[in-house]
Formats: C-alpha cells, sequence, structure tokens
C-alpha cells in the first residue's frame, strides 16, 4: 500500500486517480488521503465478483467459507487496536465507543463460520418412489451498502452473511471513513485462504458507485444500511430486475419510562441511548415517553446529566461524547431544533453547536433536551440523527403505546418499569422490531435485529440474515418402486 488510501478490487489494490483528502472531525485537521472511487472502478469490481462465482469453488465449498470466516477472525481481532485508533480518529467516536465497534466483528464472523457448516436444505420422498430435493444455493454476487457512522460492524453484518452463504461480494463504503476502509481492505488482503474477487471493497465520496450496485443485472442483491429516504429509492430502481434487498433503514426509538421505573437505573441509559456515537446511530434513543407521576424528576435529573456531558476528541479520554461527522450536519442538526422551537417546543437543555474555543474548531453539537405536547411535529417524526432529545408526558400505558407507535419507523424501542406483567404486555404491542426492557441497545449475534414498518426490509443478524443471500431450487427424482 501508499500513503493513498486505495480500493481493494480483485484481490489487487487499485488507484482511481481521482484523490481526496480525510479530516478528523474533532479538529478539522487532515489526517489522509484516499483514491475515490469511479463507475469504472464500481463496474472492475462487479466484474470480478461475478467471475470468482463464476469460476471459483466459493459457492459449492462450505469448508473453504468457514475457515476463510475464522481467518478473517482472527486478523479482526489482531488489528483491533489500530482499527480503534484510526475509527475514532476518523469518524469522531469516543474510544470506548469506537472499541465497543470493533470488538463485535469477531464474533459476528465466527457465528457466521460456524452456520456455514451447520447449512443445509431438505430431502423428502413425498410418494413411493420419488424423491424431493430443496437445495439453499447462493444468488451470484451480492453488493453490501453500509454508512458511515458504524462502518466497520455494520459492514460485516452485512457481509458475513453473505459470505457465509457463499455468494460473492462487492463493498461500497463513504468516503467519509476511507482510512478506515482502507484497513479493512488490508485485513481482506491478508486472508491467505480467500480466493481472489470473493471480496471486493471501494470507497467514494458520491453515489456512483452504490448505483452502479443497484443499477447492474450482474448483482441480484443487495444489503444496505442508511436512511429510509434512500432505501425506498434503491428500492424502486432495483425494481426492474426484482432485485433483492436487505434494508436496515432510519429509526426514532422510543424509551418508555413508567412510574414504578427505577430512575437510578434508567437516568444513566437515558443519556447514553442519547450521546453515544453522539446520536449518530440508528437505534438513538431520540423519543422519551414518561408517564406523569415521574416527569418532574426525570426532566430536572436527565437535564443535569446533559448539561454536564463533555464532548470532546477521542484523543481525550476525558471526553464523553465525540463530534458529529462534519459541520454540514452540524448545521443541518441546528436548522432542526430551531424550527421545532419555533412551533412550539419548549427548550429544557439547548446545547447546539460550539462556537468558542478550541472545540470551534470541530464539528461537535452538544446534547438538546425538548418538551413537545404535539406528536406530529417534525422533530417528533423525523430521524434527526444527532444528539436532540423530545421528551412527552404520559398517563396510561394505554396512551404510552400509542404515542410510541405514532411513527413511520419501528426499529426498536426500549420499556423501563419494575412492574412483573407491564413488559411483554407492552411489548406485544409496540410496532418494532426489536424491545428492550430496562435496558437498551442489547444485540447479540444469535437473534435478529430489524424493523417494522419504514424501519426496514429483512433481517440482520440471526439465523434469518442469510435469507437475504439464497435462493431455493427443488430437484425432484423419480426411481419408480421396485417390482
Amino acid at each position: 500500500m501508499t500513503s493513498i488510501a486505495l480500493n481493494w478490487i480483485n484481490g489487487q489494490w487499485v488507484d482511481s486517480g481521482v484523490h481526496k483528502e480525510s479530516i478528523n472531525p474533532a479538529t478539522y485537521e487532515v489526517i489522509g488521503t484516499y483514491a475515490d472511487a469511479t463507475l469504472a472502478d464500481a463496474e472492475a469490481a462487479v466484474a470480478a465478483a461475478k467471475y470468482a462465482f463464476k469460476h471459483s469453488q466459493w459457492k459449492s465449498n462450505r469448508t473453504l467459507r468457514a475457515k476463510v470466516l475464522h481467518e478473517m477472525a482472527d486478523l479482526f481481532e489482531q488489528y483491533t487496536p489500530d482499527l480503534i485508533e484510526i475509527l475514532s480518529t476518523e469518524n469522531g467516536k469516543v474510544k470506548p465507543e469506537a472499541e465497543f465497534e470493533v470488538t463485535m466483528v469477531p464474533s459476528k464472523l465466527r457465528y457466521w463460520a460456524a452456520k456455514v457448516l451447520t447449512e443445509y436444505g431438505r430431502a423428502l420422498e413425498p410418494k413411493a418412489g420419488s424423491f424431493s430435493i430443496v437445495l439453499r444455493e447462493p444468488m451470484g454476487v451480492a453488493g453490501v451498502i453500509a454508512p458511515w457512522n458504524s462502518p466497520v460492524v455494520l459492514m460485516i453484518r452485512s457481509l458475513a452473511p453473505a459470505l457465509a452463504a457463499g455468494t460473492t461480494t462487492v463493498i461500497k463504503l463513504p468516503g467519509q471513513t476511507a482510512q478506515t476502509n482502507a484497513l479493512i481492505s488490508k485485513i481482506f488482503s491478508e486472508i491467505k485462504s480467500l480466493p481472489q474477487g470473493v471480496i471486493n471493497l471501494f470507497s467514494e465520496s458520491g453515489a456512483d458507485g452504490s448505483k452502479h450496485l443497484v443499477d447492474s443485472p450482474d448483482v441480484p442483491v443487495i444489503s444496505f444500511t442508511g436512511s429510509t429516504a434512500t432505501g425506498r429509492a434503491i428500492s424502486a430502481n432495483g425494481a426492474k430486475y426484482l432485485k433483492r434487498f436487505g434494508l436496515e433503514l432510519g429509526g426514532k426509538t422510543p424509551m418508555l419510562v413508567f412510574n414504578d421505573a427505577n430512575l437510578d437505573a434508567v437516568l444513566p441509559k437515558l443519556e447514553k441511548a442519547l450521546t453515544i456515537f453522539a446520536g449518530q446511530f440508528c437505534m438513538t434513543g431520540s423519543r422519551l415517553l414518561v408517564q406523569r407521576g415521574v416527569a418532574d424528576e426525570v426532566r430536572k435529573r436527565l437535564a443535569a446529566r446533559l448539561e454536564n456531558v463533555k464532548a470532546g476528541p477521542a484523543s481525550d479520554p476525558t471526553s464523553d461524547m465525540g463530534p458529529i461527522i462534519d459541520k454540514a450536519n452540524v448545521a443541518r442538526i441546528n436548522d432542526v431544533v430551531e424550527a421545532a422551537i419555533a412551533q412550539g417546543a419548549k427548550v429544557i437543555v439547548r446545547g447546539g453547536p460550539i462556537t468558542e474555543g478550541e472545540l470551534a474548531k470541530g464539528a461537535f453539537y452538544l446534547p438538546t433536551l425538548l418538551e413537545v405536547t404535539d406528536p406530529h411535529m417534525d422533530i417528533v417524526q423525523k430521524e434527526t440523527f444527532g444528539p436532540v432529545l423530545t421528551m412527552q408526558v404520559f398517563d396510561t400505558e394505554r396512551e404510552a403505546i400509542e404515542l410510541a407507535n405514532n411513527s413511520e419507523y419501528g426499529l426498536s424501542a426500549s420499556i423501563w418499569t419494575r412492574d412483573v406483567d407491564r413488559p411483554l404486555r407492552v411489548a406485544r404491542e409496540l410496532a418494532s422490531g426489536t424491545i428492550w426492557v430496562n435496558d437498551w441497545a442489547v444485540i447479540y449475534d444469535e437473534f435478529e435485529e430489524g424493523g417494522f414498518n419504514q424501519s426496514g426490509l429483512g433481517r440482520m443478524n440471526g439465523v434469518a440474515a442469510m435469507d437475504d443471500f439464497i435462493e431455493y431450487k427443488h430437484i425432484t427424482i423419480t426411481t419408480g418402486v421396485v417390482a
């Protein structure tokens, strides 16, 4: 490799010839240069993956696939310190959050390595002398499109089941994390058992490469993590090929706090649910629903916690929260908050952009808490993707459920109560793909993750994740019976 972060296509480092700078969003200092992928790079990546699918043993050799996934897990463990360092620098996450992301990767890879060896179809003799076999076969080339907010784990979350299924892959990652992407590619380049062309990865600042993955008839399946608007757009564009889509999209996670909740346990989680990744997380706890009996105490104590959150660069170990990905998004978030205040939202904590001192050089936005009474306001209904929390007060269990479900999203929800019966009763009524009781952001490799309504299609993690990359083939054999 050179000092320029290059793309990894068909087992080779590729320089697009178009170079852009990578920045540290905490300081806006340039930390490197990357080769911004072109349409030609995306086309080459798809061609390489298509060739590997047709001409290598990847799709048919499950032992090889398991071996590669184990080797990949070992290498991600080996490079964990380096990944944490570059991710926190380039993405802005404070070190514990970067560590949280990176250390989730090896277990996912080992889970799917195990699933490869237990993957099977089924066989049956429907009638005498007639045998039927159902095979689960890989679809071909899979396109993986992951976002900048958690590029390491969200990419692996799609890639691992795709590889386990036997598809070959083309990965598009955003230019905002190009230095991190290059280190991931270096890991791929060191997997000794990996056939050439099975994994291809490019970074781009625009969308030409992504559009090619969606538009190409040679890429029958797309696994995408990102906004609901983009998910709708690519689904429409891929419809002409009846393309398979696995989509994890936006969220507006409600946190339901009942009168009998243990506030000493609740409040630290509410704070972290808002500030982790600076609120740039699809499962950010951005809607706080509080029962009236504890509303005053929650409002007062949570406000004190949010006002004491220390924003700062990942290089400062005392930082509680890192920066937004860039200054353009700081301005966008601030416009959303100002519009909500103009529409009647009550300010409990007004954080906002840091405009003075050393941190003003970076893209920092302090936590903001707004209390609202109108559940139809944009600040309640639309994903903010920043550390902005709305608070609504409810009286009854039914009202809490109705407020929580009053959203086009349905990715996740959190219920806080010490009542033994309420959690399951309420959870059954919530239109969300993941629901936590007295906790938040608990994810397991073995269990499905994904959204209801406009929060997605299909599932990531768990046994269902492989289904996005699989076709079923029925073979029937008529042998007759012995006369």
